[in-house]
């Protein structure tokens, strides 16, 4: 009996641990499905399972979620018809191919475009393995990388063509690498296919001007050690031999220790402004002989000129005053007069040309002094007297009562004044008026010369102060004049650091005002 009890009480003890391990067994399980529901919750991986008809079995919180529907709505629906039109016939062709075909890979990966419960689309990265006539479909929501992508891609497309504009490429090279990074616009600078030029040490070497390559490697070495900023320019020879300025600019990538491992920037083909800068160059090389061609010819010419003009001159004054007798004819009178005032009126003109040439040459120098400014404008009026009066003008000159004392150059100071007289009595008709004013006004002193002649059109306002321009109607084309007068005038007035005004009306008259600094007086 015992020894049945014995047996008995060790089958009792037999049937106790199996049903401990089958509860242990089961409570094990339970904990491993509720860790999964709750990854399963937490992932925002789309996952599902279907049938061979493409028949939803289960699907994770997740893929109702990013689509945007409930629990609920998921019943009786199939993987397609979450799929967006155009995409389900490569769906479908996918997946009965993994179904019907023996040698058709047990996983595929595949993107398509899934439709959201309000109708927006979602870019889904699906990977689906096929067992045991089941699909498990897992997906991961793309749409966002996509759309940064499409952006990425935007912008090295807009930076491509920016760079093919500016015939601009960027590189970069790391420390010690025997190849360099290219950017598609550096091929085109060196002329040169993308599909079978390496970009690399060597091959670059080679295209590079034998003369440049020295420097170009200097360059690269002082800013390894000097860790700078560096720029230069080299020429490049492409393989069709055409020589091409390369401007290169770059700058130094640093680790976290400082220490420089790799270089990068620009380069730019600069041989259309190098060219240009080259021809403007000899432009200005030509104008410049030319412009001293000119000078030497007129000065020369000048003193040519004035040799037989103050002859002609001063034998017609003799002759016109008939100090060795009278002449047999009064009208030897006549022309011994007109030979005079064309000897006089040319030598102006030759005097005014020389002295255009002298100040645009920068070789007009003043000779400073202490002027009497008032004193000048009484000369100049009296001198200008005779002249206003055979047109039959009224001039008067109005003076402070204390005479203004300038430094200035005497000579400069009276031609601005005699050229603004000249001027408004030649282009005011008879009855007329010529006004010459001195003032002081707001730390400057003002030489006003009004006449109330023709006037200047406004358009012109701007151009009669340039050399040899004239205002031309049918009032001024009845008068002679080299068109220096004003130009002169303006250039003398601003070597004493003043300034020229013009005010004109047509048919009204013309104002112009000489204002020169009050620093200048004494």
């Amino acid at each position: 009996m015992p020894t049945t009890r014995a047996k008995k009480s060790v089958g009792n003890s037999n049937t106790s641990a199996q049903s401990v391990t089958a509860e242990i067994g089961a409570l094990s399980a339970t904990l491993r499905a509720e860790e999964i529901r709750q990854f399963l919750g937490m992932t925002e991986d789309l996952m599902c399972s279907t049938y061979p008809d493409g028949g939803i079995i289960r699907f994770n919180p997740a893929f109702a979620r990013i689509l945007g529907f409930e629990a609920q709505d998921m019943i009786g629906k199939e993987f397609i018809d979450f799929v967006e039109s155009s995409d389900r016939a490569a769906m479908r062709a996918a997946f009965f191919g993994m179904n019907q075909f023996e040698d058709a890979p047990p996983q595929l990966c595949f993107e398509c475009r899934m439709m959201t419960a309000d109708g927006r689309i979602r870019q889904v990265r699906w990977t689906v393995r096929l067992e045991s006539q089941v699909f498990y479909c897992l997906g991961q929501d793309i749409t966002e990388s996509k759309s940064r992508e499409t952006e990425l891609l935007r912008r090295e497309q807009q930076l491509s063509e920016a760079q093919a504009l500016a015939h601009m490429g960027h590189w970069r090279w790391e420390v010690g690498a025997s190849e360099i990074e290219f950017s598609p616009e550096l091929y085109n600078i060196f002329g040169v296919e993308r599909g079978t030029f390496k970009p690399a040490m060597d091959s670059i070497n080679s295209l590079i001007h034998r003369r440049d390559l020295g420097r170009l490697f200097q360059a690269f070495q002082r800013a390894i050690i000097q860790q700078n900023d560096y720029d230069m320019d080299f020429r490049a020879i492409r393989p069709d031999g055409q020589v091409r300025t390369i401007r290169c600019e770059g700058r130094c990538e640093l680790d976290s220790e400082g220490e420089v491992i790799a270089l990068y920037g620009i380069m730019q083909d600069i041989t259309p402004q190098k060219e240009h800068e080259r021809a403007l160059r000899d432009a200005k090389e030509q104008a410049e002989g030319a412009y001293a061609s000119k000078s030497r010819f007129l000065a020369n010419m000048s003193h040519e000129l004035r040799t037989p003009l103050n002859a002609i001159i001063g034998f017609s004054d003799l002759i016109e005053k008939q100090l060795l007798g009278p002449l047999g004819n009064e009208k030897y009178l006549d022309y011994i007069s007109a030979i005079r005032e064309s000897g006089h009126h040319l030598l102006d003109l030759i005097t005014d040309i020389l002295d255009m040439s002298k100040i645009e040459a920068g070789k007009y120098e003043l000779t400073l002094e202490d002027v009497n400014v008032s004193q000048i404008l009484r000369t100049t009026v009296q001198m200008m007297e005779a002249r206003a009066h055979e047109g039959r003008l009224r001039l008067t000159c109005r003076l402070p009562e204390t005479d203004v004392t300038i430094r200035a150059d005497r000579r400069a100071l009276k031609q601005i004044i005699l050229n603004l007289l000249s001027n408004a009595i030649k282009f005011t008709p008879a009855a007329g008026a010529v006004d010459v004013a001195l003032t002081d006004d707001d730390g400057m002193i003002v030489v006003a010369v009004r006449d109330t002649g023709i006037g200047i059109p406004a358009h012109k306002l701007a151009d009669v102060t340039k050399p040899f321009e004239q205002v031309s109607n049918a009032f001024t084309r009845g008068h002679e004049g080299s068109g220096l007068g004003l130009a002169i005038t303006k250039d003398l007035t601003e070597l004493h650091s003043g300034i020229l005004e013009i005010d004109s009306r047509l048919g009204v008259g013309t104002t112009v005002l000489v204002k020169l600094p009050k620093a200048l007086a004494r």
